[in-house]
C-alpha cells in the first residue's frame, strides 16, 4: 500500500516527542491515524530507537481483545517495558475508546516518566469526559483530517500530467480519504462501496452504539438532508419541519441530539455565527460541513451538485487543518464565509467559484469592504490570475490549497 506523508502531523509528533504530555489523536475513522503512528515509528527506528522499546496495539485486532479492560492493559504495558526501566519505552495505543475504562489505565501510566504514550480515537467524545478531567494540563491534542488538497497532489496524481483543476475534480469526487486516494484511485465503484462501508461502520461504532437512536431512518435521512444543505444557514427547527414534511415525523430535541452525535463522530463540523458587529457568537443558525466532499455524493445521490458550497467546505477544512477557529460572519445586510481566528488574530475569506463577472465581483467584495480594522482579508477563487481590490487580496483558491501562495 501506497503512503502518503503528513508532513505537518508527524512535525507535530516530532516535537511533542519525549515530553511529559501524552500525544492524543482523534479524528474521523479511516483519515489516517494508525498510519500516521507507522510511520512516526518508522522514524524512531531510523535514529536508533529498539524494537523492543516500542508497544503497538490497535484494538480494532481481535489479537488484543484480552486487553480490553484497564487493569489488564495496565499491567500488560508495564510487564513489557520493564525491562526498558533506563530508557523511554514508546506506547502506541490505537482507537483507546473501545477499552473500558481506559482513562484509569492512562492516567496511571502517565505517572511513569519512562513512558512516552500516544493514543489515537475516532470520535470527538473521548477526550471530552473523565479523561480530559484527570489529565488536565497533562496532554496535548492533534486533530487530524483526511487528506488537504496539498497532500493529495503528492499521491498517484502527481505522476499524472493533468491540470490542478482536473486534480481537484478528482479530490472532490474520488475522496480525500487516504486508502480511497491511493490504493482505490481511479476506481469510481470501489470507492463508493469502501465510503458506504465507512459510512455504516460510524453509524455503529460510534453513534448507534452510544445513544440511543429510535430510528436509524430519521439519522441517515437528517445526515443527508444536512449534506445537500452545506454551506446553508439552517437550523435544527428547520431540519425537523423538512423532514416531517417529507413524512419522517420527528422534533427538534431529537435532531439536536442526532446533530450533536454526527459532530462527535466528526463526521460533520458546525460553523457557528460570529457577529462583527457586537463581538458575539450567535446562537440561532449555523452552518454545517462534512468531513469529506465524495461522502456527500454518496449520501446525496449527487443531489445539490452546488460547486460553489463544495469549494467552500474544502476551504473551511483546510482552515482548520492550519489551525484556526473558524466561524462565519455576521454583518447588518451582508455576510463573510468565514472569519478564521488564530492567537487573537483574525483573517477574514470569501469564498467563490468565479468573480469575472462584475455583479459577482462586486457582490463578494462588499462585505469585506465594509470592514474598517487591518486584519488581512481575502477572496478565494478559481479565477487563474491574483488581484488587489483596494487591501483585499484576490487569490486562486488551488495554488492557496497547496501552500504556493
Amino acid at each position: 500500500m501506497q503512503y502518503i506523508e503528513r508532513k505537518e502531523y508527524l512535525d507535530f509528533l516530532c516535537r511533542y516527542r519525549d515530553l511529559e504530555l501524552i500525544k492524543v489523536v482523534s479524528g474521523v475513522r479511516r483519515c489516517g491515524k494508525s498510519t500516521l503512528f507507522k510511520l512516526f515509528r518508522e522514524k524512531l527506528l531510523s535514529e536508533g530507537i529498539s524494537e523492543s522499546q516500542l508497544i503497538t496495539i490497535n484494538f480494532e485486532d481481535m489479537d488484543f481483545e484480552h486487553l480490553l479492560e484497564y487493569r489488564a492493559l495496565h499491567e500488560y504495558i508495564l510487564t513489557k517495558s520493564k525491562d526498558n526501566s533506563q530508557k523511554t519505552t514508546y506506547v502506541f495505543l490505537d482507537e483507546i475508546q473501545r477499552v473500558d475504562g481506559f482513562e484509569k489505565c492512562i492516567n496511571s501510566l502517565a505517572l511513569r516518566e519512562n513512558l512516552d504514550i500516544y493514543i489515537t480515537g475516532s470520535n470527538g467524545y473521548f477526550l471530552s469526559g473523565e479523561l480530559a478531567t484527570l489529565l488536565t494540563g497533562r496532554y496535548v491534542e492533534l486533530k487530524m483530517l483526511p487528506l488537504s488538497f496539498k497532500e493529495y497532489c503528492s499521491g498517484p496524481v502527481a505522476k499524472s500530467t493533468i491540470s490542478l483543476r482536473e486534480k481537484y475534480a478528482k479530490y472532490v469526487r474520488e475522496s480525500s480519504f487516504p486508502y480511497a486516494a491511493t490504493t482505490l484511485s481511479g476506481k469510481p465503484e470501489e470507492i463508493n462501496q469502501y465510503l458506504e462501508s465507512l459510512y455504516n461502520t460510524i453509524l455503529v461504532k460510534d453513534i448507534l452504539t452510544r445513544i440511543q437512536v429510535r430510528d436509524v431512518k430519521i439519522l441517515d435521512s437528517m445526515l443527508r438532508y444536512t449534506l445537500k444543505n452545506i454551506g446553508s444557514l439552517i437550523t435544527p427547527h428547520k431540519i425537523s419541519n423538512s423532514l416531517s414534511s417529507a413524512g419522517r415525523k420527528t422534533d427538534t430535541k431529537t435532531i439536536e441530539r442526532y446533530l450533536q452525535s454526527l459532530q462527535d463522530s466528526l463526521v460533520l463540523y458546525q460553523a457557528d455565527r460570529y457577529d462583527l458587529k457586537g463581538k458575539e457568537v450567535l446562537k440561532i443558525n449555523a452552518k454545517y460541513y462534512v468531513v469529506d466532499i465524495a461522502l456527500r455524493y454518496l449520501l446525496t445521490g449527487g443531489a445539490g451538485k452546488d460547486s460553489g458550497h463544495m469549494l467552500e467546505n474544502v476551504v473551511y477544512l483546510e482552515l482548520l487543518r492550519r489551525g484556526y477557529r473558524v466561524s462565519v460572519g455576521q454583518l447588518p445586510g451582508g455576510e463573510i464565509d468565514f472569519v478564521a481566528e488564530k492567537q487573537g488574530h483574525l483573517s477574514y475569506y470569501q469564498v467563490a467559484e468565479s468573480v469575472l463577472s462584475d455583479d459577482v465581483l462586486a457582490r463578494e467584495l462588499a462585505p469585506l469592504q465594509t470592514l474598517k480594522d487591518n486584519f488581512p482579508k481575502y477572496l478565494l477563487t478559481m479565477d487563474e490570475l491574483p488581484v488587489q481590490h483596494d487591501g483585499i487580496q484576490q487569490l486562486n483558491v488551488l495554488e492557496w490549497l497547496c501552500g504556493n501562495i
